[in-house]
């Protein structure tokens, strides 16, 4: 953003990269003291653990920079003990209801009527037998299990000795009602402990601290929601903001919700940024931002890219300013997976022009073919994955072919070409639906279909170390359609000029030995074999026959660091004895999405990237976000020298699950199968079918007229009571 920047972040997930970020000795940061942003740990590493916890405390301190603050929301016990929880109520916080089942109360909280359990109702001793648990239900509660008691304000001071404390209190209008003073309290140990900020929403509390404590503690202004009613001046916050003088006689800072400075439309996108940051400025006060997180939703603008919405707050550090060089196409190399297709639809222009854009170093077309033999650029044979197909008049062609996959389908081959470019639309992919988290709802239909022979025109002029072409099921396609995929690609790469180049490489992939062998025999491009099972290593015979045909293996994430419950369990020897052999290794497939990564990435891509390229060394990632990759790739925090800060050690796999009580240990996994020859070798391709045989394509209208006739039948059945559809299809009921 323009102009000034926030002098801080309040986060429990991303403290890794933003303390790389205030790491560095900048001179033009654009805060108000000039300083780099502070980090603010809300409850600690609270994105992994239990809010306030030891161990949450603990882990901020050594995950992320060592000036990082540790923030406490403080309450109030019945004999006047500041304890340290995310809520008022207690209930989904700590197991207090496993101890006092009677112990739910209704009080007014804000003029609210509000039900749970208080910590008002009980005093130090008896909280001592509860413990804190996990709040937000999306992370892992297989920690809650380590009893991690309630910890006092002075606890945090004593145990972990921050290099900066924040309180933060709120509903001290509460807290009168049982002749508890939180002013009192916050006066009182502030003698005892060094306290640098005591954030609030309320104005009354700032003003009867103030001028009462340490000149070296700040007072901050919590704005809320901007329509919630501030309960001393009955003024909504969004008026409040409106009047930052007013603010600074009773506070030097103010902390606001991010999207005060970044506003999001309904449809969650971003709008232009506010001049809220300047305001506060202006008015000589410090600005913090909150409400961050790596597995909240944020604005779709940041592709599920926490490190990139955090970078849009701050204007300094390792991970911004980087050279927008498009000549370095080393290591780690950064395909694209369907083209930029975390962004837009699959395998569209839109999906290729953005990962050109973004600085793919390898763009991909996984190759289908149509069913007047045309290879056309598919994220799935099956188009009701990536395509509004099911929307379609071919949708009565619906089919199971096991020998491809188990569920009903309208695959590439029942259509031609025309069918499918002036009948379908292409449809964003949503991986992760079950968690609403969508990709780019704007752009969900957007872009072309492309035909092999457009992909070779779109890549001839870009900045690319090479392409990608994938083949699948091709000994089906030669078998049951008549049609030879090898024979296709190679023909049209011949057409576009590819043969005769060396500007970039031609990358054939396949997991069939098969295709590759067939490949090798005809061309002399990089052929790439794809490793389509989870296995642990590979045997010296797997080895030896992969060499016999291919340049490069490509391999899942979980055979390198194979998960169980979403924890890393330990790191496989598989990359380790490709590359002994001779064969670089790409890792498959990156997403930003959090529930894509295991806990031990922090649910951050960028993490994620540091651990398969810095703790495993692969030679590089297939990517639905080649810009997260690309902007690794740039950062200059891996180039510093004996000053690389601490953060960029890649996350060691299996520490976090170590650390899980054993009760709450997840089961054993199974042994992973090792790599075999067995497990490579396959019999060579089919020849193509003869013109005049049966082709698949008239079996299955077939296959699918009885299938429909059957349906209609069932929907008049008497013991349902269907008859309104008998009626839409037209069919007699009897």
């Amino acid at each position: 953003m323009r102009g000034g920047h926030v002098c801080s972040v309040v986060s429990s997930l991303v403290l890794l990269w933003l303390g790389v970020a205030a790491a560095q000795k900048a001179s033009s940061w654009k805060t108000l003291s000039g300083n780099a942003p502070a980090i603010i740990a809300k409850g600690g590493f609270s994105g992994i653990f239990p809010d306030s916890s030891e161990f949450a405390y603990q882990f901020a301190l050594i995950a992320s920079s060592p000036d990082t603050i540790l923030y406490c929301d403080v309450r109030l016990t019945k004999d006047g003990l500041g304890i340290c929880l995310p809520d008022i109520k207690m209930d989904n916080c700590t197991n207090i209801p496993d101890f006092y089942q009677q112990g739910r109360k209704s009080y007014l909280v804000n003029g609210v009527s509000t039900a749970g359990w208080f910590s008002v109702d009980y005093n130090g001793t008896e909280l001592g037998q509860v413990s804190l648990k996990q709040s937000i239900f999306s992370r892992s509660p297989r920690f809650d299990p380590s009893f991690f008691p309630i910890l006092a304000v002075e606890d945090i001071a004593s145990k972990f000795k921050p290099p900066g404390m924040w309180l933060n209190v709120q509903h001290d209008s509460f807290y009168s009602q049982f002749n508890l003073s939180m002013s009192n309290y916050i006066l009182s140990v502030s003698k005892r402990v060094i306290v640098d900020y005591i954030s609030s929403p309320e104005v009354s509390f700032l003003t009867k601290v103030s001028g009462k404590l340490s000149n070296n503690t700040k007072l901050v202004f919590r704005f809320l929601d901007e329509t919630t009613i501030e309960p001393s001046t009955k003024q909504t916050y969004g008026s409040m903001l409106k009047n930052l003088t007013f603010v600074k006689t009773f506070a030097s800072g103010i902390i606001v919700p991010k999207n005060y400075i970044w506003p999001v439309s309904p449809d969650n996108y971003l709008e232009p940024h506010t001049s809220v940051v300047d305001d506060a400025h202006k008015a000589g006060l410090e600005i913090y931002a909150a409400d961050f997180a790596n597995d909240f939703m944020f604005s779709y603008n940041h592709s599920y890219d926490p490190l990139a919405e955090y970078l849009s707050f701050i204007d300094n550090g390792c991970f911004t300013n980087l050279k927008k060089t498009r000549t370095d196409h080393g290591k780690p190399l950064i395909i694209s997976h369907n083209g930029a297709s975390g962004d837009y639809p699959a395998c569209t222009d839109l999906a290729y022009q953005k990962a050109v854009d973004d600085g793919a170093d390898v763009i991909d077309c996984p190759v289908r073919l149509t069913k007047d033999g045309i290879p056309i650029c598919m994220s799935s044979i099956n188009l009701m994955d990536d395509t509004t197909v099911a929307k379609s008049q071919f949708a009565s062609q619906t089919a199971v072919i096991k020998d491809i996959e188990s569920v009903l389908g309208v695959f590439t081959f029942n259509l031609t070409w025309d069918d499918i470019v002036k009948n379908l639309r292409p449809k964003i992919s949503t991986p992760f639906s079950s968690f609403k988290l969508d990709r780019n709802p704007r752009y969900r239909n957007a872009g072309n279909f492309m035909r092999l022979s457009d992909f070779l025109d779109f890549t001839k002029d870009k900045d690319l170390s090479g392409i990608m072409i994938s083949v699948e099921h091709a000994a089906f396609v030669a078998e049951e359609l008549g049609f030879d995929m090898v024979d296709s690609v190679i023909k049209t790469l011949d057409a576009a000029g590819y043969s005769n180049q060396t500007a970039q490489k031609v990358m054939i992939q396949s997991s069939n030995s098969s295709v590759l062998v067939k490949f090798k025999q005809q061309t002399k491009y990089d052929l790439v074999y794809m490793i389509n099972e989870e296995v642990k290593d590979a045997a010296p015979s797997s080895l030896a026959a992969i060499k016999k045909f291919a340049d490069a293996v490509s391999v899942e994430g979980n055979s390198i660091f194979p998960e169980n419950r979403h924890f890393t369990t330990y790191q496989t020897n598989l990359v380790e004895s490709l590359q002994n052999a001779g064969l670089p290794v790409y890792v498959y497939t990156l997403m930003n999405e959090f529930a894509s990564q295991p806990y031990d990435f922090f649910s951050d891509a960028t993490a994620q990237i540091n651990a398969y390229v810095q703790g495993a060394g692969v030679n590089g990632v297939i990517t639905d976000f080649p810009a997260t990759a690309r902007r690794y790739k740039l950062n200059t925090c891996m180039h510093m020298g004996n000053n690389t800060p601490s953060f960029m050690a890649p996350a060691r796999p299996g520490d976090l699950l170590q650390i899980i009580s054993k009760p709450a240990q997840p089961p054993a996994m199974s042994p992973m199968p090792l790599l075999t020859g067995s497990d490579v070798a396959e019999p060579p391709l089919p020849p193509a079918r003869p013109a005049q045989a049966p082709s698949l394509a008239s079996r299955m209208q077939a296959h699918a007229a009885i299938v429909v006739t059957l349906a209609m039948l069932l929907a008049c059945h008497p013991l349902r009571f269907v008859s309104s559809s008998c009626m839409e299809k037209s069919v007699k009921c009897k």
